[in-house]
């Protein structure tokens, strides 16, 4: 509870790009003045000539309550005895051009449900938090890199509705959707963006309100309990997060005080504008924005969006359209820099916060640390990853060994940046076709390639992002409008590929060599992966202890082979734990029982090797049981043996 207004330290940080809780500041605040209770006002809009708070609390007649320019500070500010709790209000602006702007706060933190466009008050204070036992466990795993990470997408208004098509709330969410993440053993739940925003196609990336959690759901409030709740099942907790453009709505940013005052121009292929990251007061602005969701809402970790269009000057635009950099460059020298300062601050203050830049290009050091020049992120989306795969997935198999290289190729760059394995929300809209219905052949091949390609996923190095529904293969496209296609459950080879999701998320969690070396050489090893006329790929992942090592083998056909040598890296008694094509998962059941003695025969560069069954478009993991023991006699056999001895002597 804040009890005056903007202090001159304050000010000045914010002027320098450095008030990094510049959301105490600026915004409504709760607060008791000259022993009056009522709200304290403040929003920087240099430029206006007057600005005056219209809300409940005045039948909103913006005279009644004119705000007082902090002397060059372009800050204006206003206590307003009466004003309380959840009033909705706005800013009235009047231009040097004679317009009056109706603006929504920028430092709001809540809003009235669209399509009502009005600021809230709220008080984020009051709540209490049980996710200790989470936030200690959190300071103990200090290596982020080589701990399990498998990460549910969602968008909120979607994933599930009520009967009558209304949205459930943050607060019942945490009870089915935490629920749900925990059952299927997913370790994270990202969420598209919550902050708030006026058209619902536009999935929250166009955002008004970077401070305030949608009203869509419920509360700030509503929305603390259900990150508390996601944390005391052990989930964590990703932001889609969009600092680099915002929308044109009229109540929003845009020209905000009759001026360019936070954009620096516009992204025409989106319609939207582009923050300017030269200004300090935006920076302060943005990075402050970071922390807020980090400090006041206890979020684990930020998936920055658009990454690619903040850092090129040339993003989106023709030859001419744009001015290069004092170097000769495309790179927008301002977004870098902001975007070092954003990761620099957040790990000062959260050392343990999860930073996901969503970057599509080939920009060098994204998760390198600043000081080596690098951005600073600790994740990136291996989007080259995502895009070849699934061209390769989408072809006949019978055409699959000319695109070999687009299954391989990965391993190039695979170590060069801390990735992630994004299948998300982009991949299964806009006619791109769900993730199913990207797969070729027939109904029964479908589901055996998707097993497969999962499979595939789950075992290359990286971490793992999943978007809602590919869990159980809807057949449509994501729909921003309706529920999830939770019928399809009512059909056995949908349910069975839940099935085979959960139980292949369980066994990532279980198999340490999955994760536990997951950003080098070290914990990955080729066996063969130059089968290009049969379509398969055989590596193996290691852990940290030497005997701890799975072999995996991926079969991208649909032919089946009965006795097929593998090469493994040492001598034992081996096991298949692990085959996409058993029954229960929807396939034929061909699988390896009982156990795989090694034989001292080299085979693919190893010592020695196995035979096996190589089901149809399939995904099968091996792992040693035990080494291989000389057989000694049992008591009988010996007692049998010397009594023989005995009688030949007689």
């Amino acid at each position: 509870m804040k009890n005056s207004g903007p202090t001159p330290y304050e000010i000045y940080l914010f002027h320098q790009g450095n008030l990094f809780k510049s959301y105490e500041m600026l915004g409504a605040h709760l607060g008791v003045e000259k022993k009056q209770k009522g709200v304290r006002f403040s929003v920087w809009a240099p430029h206006a000539v007057e600005v005056r708070v219209m809300g409940d609390f005045n039948d909103w007649h913006g005279g009644a309550n004119p705000m007082e320019k902090i002397e060059e500070s372009g800050i204006w500010t206003a206590f307003i005895p009466g004003a309380k709790n959840k009033d909705s209000y706005k800013y009235e602006i009047l231009t040097h051009y004679g317009e009056v702007l109706h603006k929504a706060d920028p430092y709001a933190f809540w809003a009235e449900v669209r399509p009502k466009s009005a600021s809230r008050v709220f008080d984020l204070s009051g709540y209490k938090w049980c996710d200790q036992k989470w936030q200690e466990k959190k300071k103990q795993e200090t290596d982020i890199f080589n701990q399990p990470q498998l990460i549910y997408e969602v968008h909120l208004g979607s994933w599930k509705r009520k009967e009558d098509g209304s949205f459930y709330t943050y607060r019942e969410l945490a009870d089915i959707l935490v629920d749900y993440v925990v059952e299927m053993g997913y370790t994270h739940i990202e969420l598209l963006p919550i902050c708030e925003y006026p058209f619902d196609g536009s999935w929250g990336y166009q955002t008004t309100g970077y401070y305030a959690v949608t009203s869509r759901y419920g509360t700030p409030h509503d929305f603390m309990y259900f990150v508390d709740r996601c944390h005391q099942k052990g989930i964590g907790v990703i932001l889609d997060w969009v600092p680099a453009h915002f929308c044109k709505d009229a109540h929003g940013l845009a020209w905000f005080d009759g001026t360019p005052l936070y954009e620096s121009g516009e992204i025409r292929g989106w319609g939207t504008l582009k923050f300017n990251y030269g200004r300090p007061e935006v920076r302060s602005f943005l990075i402050s924005n970071a922390l807020f969701w980090f400090d006041l809402f206890h979020i684990d970790g930020l998936r920055v969006d658009a990454v690619a269009s903040m850092l090129y000057l040339d993003y989106g635009k023709d030859s001419g359209q744009w001015i290069p950099n004092k170097y000769g460059g495309n790179g927008d020298l301002q977004a870098i820099a902001f975007v070092k300062k954003l990761n620099e601050v957040v790990f000062s203050e959260f050392p343990q916060a999860l930073m996901f830049a969503e970057e599509s290009t080939e920009w060098p050091l994204v998760t390198g640390p600043t000081y080596a020049g690098g951005l600073g992120f600790n994740f990136k989306w291996n989007m080259g990853w995502m895009n070849d795969c699934l061209e390769y997935m989408a072809k006949d198999p019978i055409h699959r060994k000319w695109h070999h290289n687009l299954l391989t190729f990965s391993f190039m760059y695979a170590f060069s940046e801390n990735f992630v394995l994004p299948l998300s929300h982009d991949e299964v809209v806009h006619g791109k076709k769900s993730l199913i219905d990207k797969m070729p052949g027939d109904y029964w091949q479908k589901f055996a390639n998707l097993r497969t390609f999962l499979g595939y996923m789950m075992a290359h190095p990286g971490k793992k992002l999943l978007f809602m529904g590919g869990e159980f293969a809807q057949f449509i496209e994501w729909r921003y409008y309706e529920e999830l296609e939770w019928n399809l459950l009512d059909f056995e080879m949908h349910r069975k590929f839940k099935k085979y999701v959960q139980s292949l998320n369980w066994l990532y969690r279980k198999e340490k060599a999955f994760w536990e070396q997951d950003q080098g050489w070290e914990g990955f090893q080729w066996i063969d992966c130059h089968n290009q006329q049969q379509s398969i790929l055989i590596f193996v992942r290691w852990g940290k202890e030497a005997n701890d090592f799975i072999v995996v083998l991926c079969n991208f056909t649909p032919q089946y082979y009965e006795d097929f040598r593998i090469g493994v890296p040492c001598a034992g008694v081996y096991q298949e734990v692990f085959n996409s094509d058993l029954g229960e998962y929807g396939g034929s059941e061909k699988k390896n029982e009982g156990d795989l003695v090694s034989e001292e025969k080299a085979w693919q560069e190893q010592e020695f090797s196995l035979k096996i069954k190589v089901p149809p478009l399939a995904c099968v993991i091996f792992k040693k049981k035990r080494e291989i023991t000389k057989k000694i006699p049992g008591k009988n056999k010996v007692k049998k043996l010397k009594q023989e001895v005995l009688n030949v002597k007689g």
